[in-house]
This record gives structure tokens, sequence and C-alpha cells, in this order.
């Protein structure tokens, strides 16, 4: 009978550990909800915020995308004004609009999908790197809100939520935890934005979209 010498088993078992461990390293952890910033803007100046909707389009979901946005509203309403923000209608000048997007398990072609409007899908320069992260890695999908200064016409804040909302009430139940914990972190601190500026200049940033 062929027996392993247990110095070497011991050897093959080291080897394999280690092989494991590079193969979880190289693969990134996704969160059920993940916030991306940009770390040089005062967010004190945001006193407004309007709604504003989903983006034309891409509300590919298989439940009644009114049921969705009508959550996604009122999950952002309650972060935002928790944070001592006030809601306006699109009409009155707001300091942020606030849109939400979805992406499937497939990276979405944003250039031919979808009605965009002024602000643009925000997935070049340094928003790319968590954007491809996250549409690359997820085989959920994802629901993006973003955060737009309404006069720069500039992303300023937005938070992926990583989860299937095939049903929308037992789905949405975690999903709605998932907005909260992600809003507990709006305005972002002095010590989160040193680390997005070290977390950017570790991932340059991708050409501009034309």
């Amino acid at each position: 009978m062929n027996r392993l010498h247990p110095t070497r088993w011991n050897h093959k078992l080291l080897l394999l550990c280690t092989a494991l461990l590079f193969f979880l390293a190289a693969v990134p952890l996704l969160a059920k909800s993940e916030v991306d910033f940009d770390p040089n803007l005062n967010f004190s100046k945001y006193k407004t915020f309007a709604f504003i909707g989903g983006v034309e389009n891409l509300v590919m979901l298989p439940v009644n995308p009114e049921l969705i946005n009508n959550r996604v509203h009122r999950a952002v309403t309650r972060g935002l004004t928790g944070k001592g923000l006030q809601e306006v209608q699109p009409g009155q000048n707001p300091d942020l609009v606030v849109r939400y997007w979805v992406t499937t398990s497939q990276q979405v072609n944003v250039a031919t999908m979808g009605n965009w409007g002024p602000y643009g899908p925000y997935i070049d320069s340094y928003w790319s790197w968590m954007y491809d992260t996250y549409s690359a890695s997820s085989k959920e999908g994802s629901l993006l809100v973003d955060l737009i200064d309404s006069k720069s016409k500039n992303l300023t804040w937005r938070v992926y939520l990583v989860r299937k909302l095939t049903n929308a009430d037992k789905d949405w139940n975690k999903a709605d935890e998932d907005f909260a914990k992600a809003f507990e972190s709006y305005p972002p601190s002095d010590k989160e934005k040193e680390a997005k500026r070290k977390e950017r200049a570790e991932h340059p940033p991708k050409p501009n979209l034309p």
C-alpha cells in the first residue's frame, strides 16, 4: 500500500493552503452594500435634494418598476433627511439630484441603453474602478443610487447594493437594511475621505467617455 510520508504530506498540505490563500486574495470580497464618493468635496454645502427616479430602460427587474421606484425614494429620503437635508421638487433648484439605476449580472452597455439626460452614467475617471469591480464580480446584479451635484453635473456620492430583487417584499427587506447601513457613512468623515484618496491613488482614473 502506497502511503505518503508524513513530512511529504505536510509539505503538500502547506502548498495547497498557500495556493488557496493566493486565490482568495485575488478574488474581491464584495459586501452587500458599498459606497463610493468624491473625497475632495465639502458635503456640508449640500442642503437640499430632489428625487428624479430611475434611468429609463435600465430598470431591468422582474418586479414592478414603480414599486422599486417608490421604495428607493423612501429609503433615500429617510437616509438624507436623517442627515439634515431637505427634500424639494426637481424644479426647485436642489443642491443634489438623486437617481437610481440597475445593472444585471452582465456589464451594461451604457452607450446604447437608457436616457441619462444631462448627468451621464459616471463609470469612467475615478468612478470606474469600483463600478468595474462590482459589475464584473457580482452574479446577482446591482442597484446603484447616485447623488449628483445639480449645478456642476458631477457625481458626488454613490451606493451599490448587490442583491437580487426578484421578490419585491422578501428581498427588499434586506435591501432596505443595506440602504440604512450605507447612509450611515453620509457625509463621509475626514478619515473616510483620506482612505478614499489613497484608494484612488492606487487605481488611476479611466479616460472619460466621449
